[in-house]
Order: structure tokens, then sequence, then C-alpha cells
């Protein structure tokens, strides 16, 4: 019955495998190595799409390889790493490959390992064979991972640090033994250069790469619908976020805003003087930075309309007290705003003939 399960397992490994292609069952190359001497087995994936996790069989199912301080295996190109090997690693090794969205899985070629007999390495300085590239950018608000490990006799330890000296935030974690360090929800003041220090009695050698901070475009200030009369001046805000600094572009009725002598953007505003009937339509505001695009859209309504008190009739009648003060309001609804003056008995009076308001 264990027998068939185990059957069955494998099976599973190399069917269907969605966005993976199958890989051939064969054997690969021996690979042979002293005693004491550091190791790399290639896992060689096969084609993919989308994210991947590895794994290594040691021997048979259910049989994994467990990392520790001398072994690792990477997430990044799949490879085990033995920092320095011991007569009880011998034995085959196969990569397993983990379509992670679907949980698919396909078996890679056994690479049988074995000890040379001419021998026994001797001790040496750590060397780094997994590390980080030298410049990493990070968006706002990911995940971070970085690896490093290196052979070495005795096995080498593996410490992190920033150079400015800024100590680890309590958010940081450091998983693999030390191999890989985690920073999760990255943010700007997580930039900057990181050292992974590996040493041993023979020696010491360091990875180093920076981390940069980046963050797609988002709004600040959107559009909104407006209305604006004929002749009035338009300015209209829409700001982003981003590293690097967004730049703004805009549309009217899906079509790039040619700039004119009435019509500016200045530091995301659009602004347009004079504005006439024509002006309306739907607007687009775009901010963009190499890392991504946003939109806001919005409708520009220009309209024309001829003097209307039906919203602000003024008073027909006003009692007042001997002596005391009058006040008039005359707020006509206009496009253009409308000229404003003031007769009483029908005969113009004041000189500030534009006032809505009239004290007396």
């Amino acid at each position: 019955m264990l027998l068939l399960w185990k059957q069955m397992f494998l099976l599973s490994f190399v069917g269907c495998l969605g966005d993976l292609d199958n890989s051939k069952i064969k054997m690969r190359s021996t690979v042979s190595v002293r005693e004491g001497q550091g190791v790399v087995l290639l896992c060689g994936p096969p084609t993919h799409s989308g994210e991947v996790s590895y794994a290594w069989i040691f021997n048979e199912y259910p049989s994994f390889v467990q990392e520790d301080n001398r072994r690792f295996v990477s997430q990044e190109t799949g490879h085990l790493y033995i920092a320095k090997v011991e007569p009880s690693d011998v034995g085959n090794y196969t990569c397993v490959v983990t379509n992670t969205p679907t949980n698919t899985k396909v078996l890679g070629s056994p690479t049988p390992l074995v000890l040379r007999t001419d021998g026994v390495m001797g001790e040496y300085e750590p060397k780094i064979e997994v590390q980080f590239p030298e410049t990493v950018p990070s968006a706002k608000g990911s995940t971070v991972r970085l690896e490093c490990f290196a052979l070495g006799n005795p096995v080498p330890r593996i410490n992190w640090r920033r150079t400015d000296g800024t100590p680890f935030p309590s958010k940081i974690i450091l998983k693999k033994f030390n191999g890989m360090i985690e920073i999760p929800n990255f943010q700007q003041e997580d930039a900057g250069l990181y050292e992974c220090i590996t040493e041993n009695s023979r020696g010491k050698n360091v990875a180093r790469g920076r981390l940069t901070y980046y963050a797609k475009p988002h709004w600040v200030q959107l559009i909104k619908d407006f209305e604006a009369a004929v002749e009035d001046n338009l300015y209209w805000e829409c700001r982003a976020s981003g590293k690097p600094k967004p730049s703004y572009r805009w549309l009217r009725n899906g079509e790039p805003l040619t700039l004119e002598g009435r019509i500016q953007i200045e530091n995301g505003a659009l602004i347009i003087t004079n504005l006439n009937l024509s002006d309306s339509g739907i607007y687009q505001c775009i901010a963009e930075n190499k890392h991504g695009t946003i939109y806001s859209s919005a409708d520009l309504r220009v309209v024309a309309s001829a003097p209307d008190f039906s919203k602000s009739p003024m008073k027909k009648l006003i009692q007042l007290l001997m002596g005391s003060t009058a006040h008039f309001e005359c707020k006509p609804r206009a496009s253009p705003k409308a000229t404003i003056t003031w007769k009483k008995g029908g005969f113009g009076m004041f000189d500030d003939s534009y006032s809505p308001w009239r004290t007396l």
C-alpha cells in the first residue's frame, strides 16, 4: 500500500502541470566532491510562468533536504548549496518545482552526489555563491527578500547589517539560518546599502547590495465635474504622489489636449483662460512614472446664460426703523458674470456699479 502511495505521489509530480513543462526523468551526470568541499547542485527548472517555489528530494520521497546552516535552497534560482559536504550527503538529489498559484509540481532529473577517494578537503575561507544584485528596486508596501549563502570549511556564519549603521527595525525577519532577510511592507526609510557578512576561522567575505525605493503613482487630489461660465478662467488641479515624481498630461474627449496660448499645464494643473463653449467636454488627467499610470476623469461644462433672478430674487419690500442700516443684495445667475448697476426711482446711483451689495 505504501509503495502504491509513493507511485501516485510521483505521478502527481509529472502529470498535468499547467504552466510548467514536463521534465524528462533521467539521471544527470554524477557530481564528485571531496569530503569537506562545498558544492552547488543545479536545479535547471523547466520553462514556466507565474510564481514558483523550490525544494529538493534526497534519494526518494518523502525524504526532503532539510535546510540548516550547512544546506541552502535558493528560491531565486532553485539551486541547492551545501557549504561543506559530509559522508551523510552521498545520494541522489532531485529538484522539485511547485507552481505556487496552482500547487502543481514537476520533478527534475536526479543528480547523484558521491565522495572522491583522493583525500579530504582542507579548511578554506567563505566563498559567497548566493548573493543579491548590486541594486534591488523595491516597491512601496512590497515584501523584499534578499538571499546570501557561502561555501566554506568550517561552515561559515552569516550576519546582516546596514552600512550606515542604522539598526534593523523589528519588522525585519531573518530566515533560513540567516541565509535570507525579509523586509515586509517596504518603505522609503528601508532603502539603503545592505551587507551580508560570511565568516569562519579561515576568513571573511562580504556581499553588498543597495535597496532603492520606488512607488507607483497614487492620487492625492482627483478632478471632479465642474461647471464654469464663458469668459471665466479655469484652474483645474490634479495631484499625485510617487517615486520618482509623476509627470502629467491631459486628454479631452479621449484625445491629447493641445497646448496653446490660453491652454497650459503647470505642475499637473490645467489652466484655461477666457473659457468658451467649445472647451466643454470629458477631461482626463493622467499621472505617470516608469512604474505605473493612473487616470482621473471629470466633465467640464462651460455655460452661457442671460441674467436670471429666479433663484435669488430681490425682496420687494424691506421695512426698517428710522436711522437703521439697509442691506440690498443683487445676485443674478448669469454666464458670463453680469454687470450690476443700481437705480433709485429710475435714476442711477453710486459710482461703483459692479457691487452686488448696497448699504444705505
